[in-house]
């Protein structure tokens, strides 16, 4: 065989084998819980930084509220008299303002659309690009077009009931939830273990139980 035949097959066979070492040594999800974790403090102190501006410009009662679209609430399910860390809180983007008389309880039922996404692999040389996990509707939202489902507030994730339950018909928000108040280690074939998750949520209608006036409304 030529000599610079054989130089080039065995310069071939080393690529191969190179490029198949580095395919299945990479790892889409490394240093995942980490990332994650970054992921929403950044979110939370961002959110944060602007909740407490809001509040110097507007420091009588509840009137910032007005002028900032951020909100940050401790989980339900812990007292809410104590600080605890930030993970024990969720993060809502409130895109526009319903008209719903009252907010759902933990055993009532909600009838949303929602979109849900986890962060992307290259996380943080990119912030904008999210992977998509479950969604009830395509597309840009449309009211027209998209399916709500119904579903018990209790069905959620701890940091899910938490927002529907300070939401009310008609409310339309983003909500980040970190890995504490979502999945935390367990993982399914959407989501990897301590993912830091972030919905779209907008409330159709609320179903109240054991009222006077029970019913969706």
């Amino acid at each position: 065989m030529n000599y610079r035949l054989k130089v080039f097959l065995l310069l071939s066979l080393v690529l191969l084998a190179s490029c198949k070492s580095s395919d299945e040594s990479y790892d889409a999800h490394h240093d995942w819980q980490a990332r994650n974790a970054q992921w929403f403090a950044e979110v939370y102190d961002a959110a944060q930084a602007a909740i407490a501006e809001a509040k110097t410009l507007y420091p009588n009662g509840n009137d910032w509220e007005e002028h900032c679209d951020w909100r940050v609430y401790r989980t339900l399910l812990k007292s809410q008299e104590v600080q605890g860390s930030s993970t024990d809180y969720i993060v809502c983007k409130i895109n526009e303002h319903g008209d719903g008389d009252w907010s759902p309880a933990y055993t009532d039922s909600v009838r949303l659309y929602y979109r849900g996404w986890i962060m992307d692999e290259n996380y943080p040389t990119s912030k904008t690009n999210m992977t998509v996990f479950s969604q009830t509707y395509y597309g840009d939202f449309d009211a027209a077009t998209a399916a709500p489902l119904a579903m018990p507030v209790i069905s959620t994730v701890e940091g899910f009931q938490t927002a529907v339950q300070y939401m009310v018909k008609g409310d339309d928000w983003l909500v980040y939830i970190p890995q504490e108040l979502a999945y935390k280690e367990t993982a399914s074939d959407a989501i990897p273990a301590y993912s830091t998750l972030l919905f779209h949520i907008r409330i159709e209608l609320v179903h109240k139980s054991g009222t006077d006036m029970p019913g969706w409304r």
